[in-house]
């Protein structure tokens, strides 16, 4: 299987089109060779009209192509007419997108008035009730003939009324027929997205578009990847847009280091018709980091046809993560590297010197070798090379003429060739732009690049240099680590946007439990507005903060809940108490009194 041409360059996967809304007023065409589209989600109530309509039109004066809403009741969905008409005729066109969870009777009203549907396999039909059953192969076509008398009024419906559905599986919420024949995995969202699409084309309707979001970004460029893979082999026909996103990734630095791993990382192997970067953050701030992350794609990519030297293989497993097998080597007399210890942070001698005398004996965020002090073999893989030492590490020489993505990878393959498994040295850039990046545009770019390259499974030590501040670049190494998987020296925190189904301030109760919690190393903690994507994208988290009624919140052990109905303003004291419970808890340290001058 292959989810793209080649991974040492860039070919835009060719995806048909589909009709978004009426080109002629608003709508667009999306996939083919359109540009990708940028789209965000209102955090009101629905049933707030004028707030619907005022947050929409603070969305397209940023630049947003298509505004979701969500629409969780059937009364939500018919106040969608209203939100519609109000916007028509203040001469706002941008297509609307109702979000639908649970209630297949709240789509068939949505239908009528939005543009595009979107539907979650994992609840549209079925109920999650973590429940563990094993079914035969007729009572599996049973649930599935259940699924097709649900789903396809909808189908029929929106042909006859020439809108767009988008079938998005979320990672959070498979459901529990599909949990119990695939698992919690890739391969599940696939299977459960392609039940819908099969159920589409057999009422010859092609007006869809898939999404397979994680708020893990390794898990989501693998869906991804499978996904576009088991389409290429049910055939030519099956070329249906994508769109790409990173759900409850969070906010701040964390939300755009995780969104451009995830999205960035697809988005230069040609994968990607529209995307949406997911943080808990006001809306038209998710379209800035679009637009700025679409821009840095020609720049990370290999666009340049014929001029990479042919290799014979994948130098990694796309479909399932793998770390690239080295030898342990020494770094320094204090650091090693490679085997099984962990990813490594690199700092260049001018950033030591500016960060060396302010880190103390335990901090965690620290340079662990200095690139010019390190017995290093830098190689240019565009040409033949020799290597006779499997515990000499490399890196990519500075100055080969490939985008740093391309030319890691390049390398990787070209040790797989010589039989060498020689631990490898990243880096975000191999060469410099004229004058210093802005820092939004260098946390981007690291992030796609060395995120990247760590999700194939490739890398033993990382260097940022684009980030011209010294603090700045060391502490966006450690983020990268942390938000792809590869380390955890803080609290992990998995944190939704907010929207209309949200039961509490997402951005006001973060931030109180950031207060509370952020000194817990190696703790993770989903704040989650509602259940739709709660219990199961918590799975991996330890503890889940979960709107539950208003004002009121459900803890979380994993995906289990433990307490309930707790009133909001108690609820962090709450958590904080479950935490000791489980023995997780550690007070957090004394800052060091300021001296007076």
């Amino acid at each position: 299987m292959r989810y793209c041409e080649s991974p040492f360059f860039y070919q835009r996967r060719q995806t048909r089109e589909i009709v978004v809304g009426d080109p002629q007023h608003g709508g667009f065409i999306m996939g083919g060779n359109h540009p990708v589209v940028k789209q965000s989600m209102l955090t009101c109530d629905t049933m707030d009209t004028a707030l619907s309509v005022k947050q929409t039109l603070e969305l397209v004066a940023v630049g947003c192509q298509l505004v979701r809403i969500t629409a969780p009741t059937v009364k939500d969905a018919a106040n969608l007419q209203n939100i519609v008409a109000e916007l028509r005729k203040q001469g706002c066109n941008v297509p609307i997108v109702a979000d639908i969870h649970f209630k297949p009777e709240a789509a068939m009203e949505a239908v009528k008035w939005v543009e595009v549907v979107r539907v979650n396999p994992g609840n549209y039909a079925d109920s999650k009730k973590f429940a563990i059953k094993e079914y035969n192969d007729e009572q599996y076509a049973a649930e599935l003939k259940r699924i097709e008398e649900k789903f396809t009024p909808l189908v029929l419906e929106a042909k006859k009324l020439k809108r767009c559905l988008r079938i998005g599986t979320n990672h959070g919420s498979l459901s529990d027929r599909i949990m119990n024949r695939f698992g919690d995995t890739p391969l599940g969202m696939v299977e459960s997205a392609l039940e819908f699409a099969h159920i589409s084309r057999q009422h010859d309707f092609h007006n869809f578009k898939f999404s397979m979001k994680s708020s893990n970004p390794k898990v989501m460029i693998e869906c991804y990847r499978l996904l576009v893979a088991r389409l290429n082999e049910l055939g030519a026909d099956w070329n249906y847009p994508i769109h790409l996103g990173v759900t409850e990734a969070g906010e701040g630095e964390d939300g755009r280091i995780k969104s451009a791993i995830g999205i960035g990382s697809l988005l230069c192997d040609g994968l990607g018709d529209t995307i949406r970067v997911s943080l808990t953050e006001d809306s038209p701030r998710e379209i800035e980091v679009c637009t700025d992350l679409l821009a840095q794609i020609p720049t990370l990519s290999n666009s340049r046809w014929g001029e990479t030297p042919s290799s014979p293989d994948f130098p990694f497993d796309p479909f399932h993560f793998e770390k690239r097998e080295t030898p342990e080597i020494e770094l320094n007399e204090n650091t090693k590297c490679g085997g099984e210890q962990l990813i490594r942070v690199v700092v260049t001698r001018a950033t030591f010197d500016k960060v060396a005398p302010k880190i103390r004996p335990k901090d965690d965020v620290k340079p662990e070798a200095v690139y010019e002090d390190l017995n290093i073999f830098e190689i240019d893989p565009t040409t033949d090379f020799e290597i006779n030492c499997e515990t000499q590490l490399v890196t990519v020489k500075d100055g080969v003429n490939l985008p740093a993505i391309t030319a890691f990878r390049l390398l990787a393959a070209k040790l797989k060739r010589l039989g060498r498994n020689n631990p490898i040295l990243l880096k975000d850039c191999i060469s410099f732009e004229p004058a210093p990046l802005e820092p939004k545009i260098a946390l981007l770019r690291a992030s796609v690049v060395i995120g990247s390259l760590l999700a194939d499974g490739i890398g033993d030590a990382i260097l940022v240099r684009g980030e011209a501040g010294g603090g700045q670049s060391l502490r966006l190494a450690y983020n990268i680590l942390q938000a792809a998987g590869c380390r955890s020296f803080k609290t992990d925190y998995v944190a939704c946007p907010s929207c209309g189904r949200t039961l509490f301030n997402l951005q006001t109760v973060t931030a109180r439990i950031k207060a509370r919690t952020e000194h817990l190393k190696g703790v993770k903690i989903a704040i989650m507005g509602c259940i739709v994507n709660g219990p199961g994208e918590m799975a991996d988290a330890d503890f889940g903060y979960v709107g539950g009624a208003p004002n009121k919140i459900n803890l979380y052990v994993g995906k289990t809940p433990i307490k309930f109905n707790i009133p909001e303003a108690e609820a962090v004291e709450r958590l904080v108490d479950l935490i000791k419970e489980h023995n997780k808890w550690v007070e957090p340290e004394q800052k060091e009194a300021v001296a007076q001058s």
